[in-house]
Parts: C-alpha cells; sequence; structure tokens
C-alpha cells in the first residue's frame, strides 16, 4: 500500500483500522486487538473488556518500553503475545489479531489457507504458520506465537482461536489481514464447487516480471469531462468496497476519456480510501507525471482500443464468483432474467493473458460477451458506462452467490433455449 501516515498519532490509527474491521464484520464487539509499537519502543494497542464498535482514541492505551502502563483501561489481555512478537521481529512495528469468521473456520480444522490461490495474496502474506493452542493471554500462547514469527511467517492462525498478523505499519498489517481473510473465504466458497486451482510459484512470480515503468506526461486542467468521470470512478469504487466487490489491496477500475485516453486507479493504493486525485491519467504509452497506474491498466487499455464500444472495465474480485475461477465449475447465467441479460455467457479465461496487453482476452469479449471469471485472478467486466460495468458485476456476484447456495437445495434448473430465445427478442438492446 503506497500511502502514507507518519504524522498520524497512533491513537487515531488504531482507532480508525478497528472501526474498519468490526464494520465488516471482521471482529465482534468484544474480540480482536491491534497494536503500533513506535519509534521510542513504546507499544499502543487496544484495551481490554471495551465494546470494539463504540471504541474512542482516549480508550487506547499505552505500555511505555519501560513497562510504564498508560491510559484510562488496561492493555488488552493478549499484550503479552503482541510484546513477544516484536521482541521476536524487530522488523515488524505493527499486529492485527482478530476472529473473521474465515479464518476462524481454519483454526477450529487446524488448517492454514494456501495463499497459492492467488499471486497478490501469495506475495503480500507469503506461506501461512500455524500456533498450537494456549490459554488466551498466557506466556505460553506468546511463546507459541512468537515461535512461528521467528521463522519468518508474517501471518499465522492460531488454533481454535482466530489469526495474527504483523506488518511494517497498521495500514500493512491491515492489508495482509483482510486479503488473508479474503483468500480464506474463497476456498471455502470455492470447496463447495470442486476441485481448487493453486498456482505455481513461477505462475506468482509471473505477473512482477512483466511490469515495466510507465512514460510520464503532464496533463492539462481536467475539463469537465474528466472531472465528471473522476466523480464516477470513485463513487464506485467506494461503493465497491463497502459492498465486498473487492478488497483494499485488489481490484481496478477505469474509464476511457477518449480513443487513447482513460482514467485509472493507482497501484497499490487502498480502495476504500481512493479521492478525485488519486487516479491515474493514462494516454497512450505514457502515465500522469508523479502516479503509477494499476497493473491492470496495460490490459485495460488494450482492450479500449480493441474494443471501442466498451467505455468501462472492471477488474473486481467478488468472493462467489472468484470462487467459480478457481475451480473447473461451470457459470451458467441462465437462472434468471436479470442475470443472463446483464451477463449473457460468463467466459473463462486461463491463467497469464491478463498480464498482456489485452490482444488476447480482447478475443474473449465482445459486447455480445462481456463478462469473464480469469483463472486465479478474479473477474473481468465491461460497459458502455462506469454505472453499466459496475451494475453488471453486483449482478455478477449475486448470481455466483446464488449458484453456489443452491448446491444444498438440489441441482439447478437453468432457463431453456426457448426461455433465452424469448428474452433474446423482448431485449434486444440489453
Amino acid at each position: 500500500m503506497s500511502q502514507s501516515r507518519p504524522l498520524l498519532h497512533p491513537r487515531d490509527d488504531l482507532l480508525r483500522t478497528m472501526e474498519r474491521i468490526y464494520r465488516y464484520r471482521m471482529t465482534t464487539t468484544s474480540g480482536g486487538n491491534l497494536s503500533i509499537r513506535d519509534d521510542a519502543g513504546d507499544v499502543w494497542i487496544t484495551p481490554a473488556r471495551i465494546d470494539k464498535g463504540s471504541l474512542r482514541r482516549d480508550d487506547i492505551a499505552c505500555v511505555r518500553a519501560d513497562g510504564r502502563m498508560e491510559g484510562p483501561h488496561r492493555p488488552s489481555s493478549e499484550f503479552p503475545f503482541h510484546r513477544a512478537i516484536y521482541e521476536a521481529r524487530p522488523d515488524l512495528r505493527a499486529v492485527v489479531h482478530a476472529h473473521p469468521v474465515a479464518l476462524v473456520a481454519f483454526s477450529v480444522c487446524r488448517r492454514v489457507p494456501d495463499t497459492l490461490l492467488f499471486h497478490q495474496a501469495r506475495n503480500l502474506c507469503g506461506a501461512v504458520g500455524f500456533a498450537a493452542y494456549a490459554l488466551p493471554g498466557s506466556a505460553a500462547l506468546g511463546a507459541n506465537i512468537a515461535r512461528m514469527f521467528r521463522q519468518g511467517f508474517d501471518c499465522v492462525v492460531l488454533e481454535n482461536h482466530g489469526v495474527v498478523v504483523g506488518g511494517v505499519d497498521l495500514e500493512h498489517a491491515f492489508a495482509r489481514f483482510e486479503t488473508l481473510e479474503f483468500t480464506a473465504k474463497t476456498i471455502v466458497k470455492a470447496s463447495q464447487l470442486g476441485p481448487i486451482r493453486y498456482l505455481t510459484d513461477a505462475e506468482t512470480d509471473a505477473p512482477n516480471k512483466r511490469i515495466a515503468p510507465w512514460a510520464e506526461f503532464t496533463p492539462p486542467p481536467a475539463d469537465a469531462t474528466e472531472r465528471e468521470l473522476r466523480r464516477q470512478l470513485c463513487d464506485f469504487i467506494r461503493r465497491g468496497y463497502r459492498q465486498r466487490l473487492l478488497i483494499s489491496t485488489q481490484g481496478s477500475f477505469s474509464a476511457r476519456l477518449d480513443d487513447d485516453t482513460l482514467l485509472v486507479t493507482p497501484s497499490k493504493f487502498d480502495r476504500s480510501a481512493i479521492e478525485l486525485d488519486d487516479l491515474v491519467l493514462v494516454r497512450g504509452d505514457r502515465a500522469e507525471a508523479g502516479k503509477t497506474p494499476s497493473r491492470a491498466a496495460r490490459l485495460h487499455r488494450g482492450l479500449y482500443r480493441r474494443r471501442p464500444e466498451f467505455r468501462s472495465i472492471v477488474s473486481a474480485f467478488p468472493v462467489n464468483a472468484t470462487a467459480f475461477g478457481v475451480t473447473p465449475a461451470v457459470f451458467d447465467s441462465r437462472t434468471i432474467p436479470e442475470s443472463y441479460l446483464f451477463l449473457k455467457d460468463v467466459r473463462r479465461l486461463p491463467y497469464g493473458p491478463q498480464f498482456g496487453d489485452g490482444a488476447e482476452v480482447a478475443e474473449a469479449l465482445s459486447p455480445a460477451n462481456p463478462v469473464a471469471l480469469m483463472e486465479n485472478d478474479g473477474a473481468l467486466v465491461c460497459g458502455t458506462s462506469v454505472l453499466d460495468a459496475f451494475d453488471r458485476l453486483e449482478v455478477l456476484e449475486t448470481t455466483a452467490e446464488a449458484l453456489i447456495n443452491s448446491r444444498p437445495l438440489g441441482e439447478v434448473a437453468p432457463m431453456s433455449e426457448a426461455v433465452i430465445a424469448e428474452l433474446r427478442q423482448a431485449f434486444p438492446g440489453v
């Protein structure tokens, strides 16, 4: 993540991050704790027995480097393992511990999620460790967890307890935590569909080897059209994050301004915090000076060049649709009229072409087939406007969730060819 928060007080950083974790139901009122170790060696930590849903900055406790405790409340009862992690790993400056449902499911089954499911997950989180159970708050638990961090793990699942993640700052730790939970959720969903495909080590490195720097240019002041597109993109990116159609580290939105100019999300930028000026203008082979466009920018640019009908493209990671992309399960959009009309026949694309110039992907996509599931890399959704692309993305995810939820109920009965023909005739422009 590229944002820097050097002037943000640890109390505010902890408060903001805990609010985010609680808001998205990745912990409970009483569960979870966060900490930051500052340059002086002091540890700022969330307090014990305080409602996470109404936490205030003044509630945050501080344990000074000399052991003195400050604040109106006692530090979290889990402080011993936070301290043990910092002692084991001087490079880490923040720790996140919480009980998100998918990672708890792994913890109670004594398993860890395989981050080779996605190249982003492997590169950000690394392999995941597993710490044996010990009494919460005990020195034994601290020793078990610290042992795994000392071995080099940055993310550790706790037996019958939850997960602990470390980072160079709290934003980094949160990004790892959220990405790991998303990976775990996808595995849980995909397990209902069939055998799961994981990447090789070489495949996880492939995107990084193909990234070339962009030449830069200084654009003129934005006109009204560009300003409107910036507003639309920011609104829908933030909405997509709230609706869990993407996570803070993954998901790229773009919109074209003219034949060879587009606006796109920046690289390594928290999607939930995107603002108008953060978006990157790309013109031909050059990017707006001082900014780095998303890895998907070259793919989007290639699609716009080859498919001028598209005005907006989303590379997203909705968990249910993504689950289809890591298994051989068939995604059949013939569920309800809305699903078929908006999605048509959803294509499946192998892993790899999305890191190129868009030529191979453009052959599979068209206005008649605007959606593709990318093997181990989310979904690609195209539209005639930002609203149109986002609408299709929502429909894709709700359809995928309905298909997965139908599994315990019985065999899916798709709409017949006669019904499909009737829909095509009644709604030719959709």
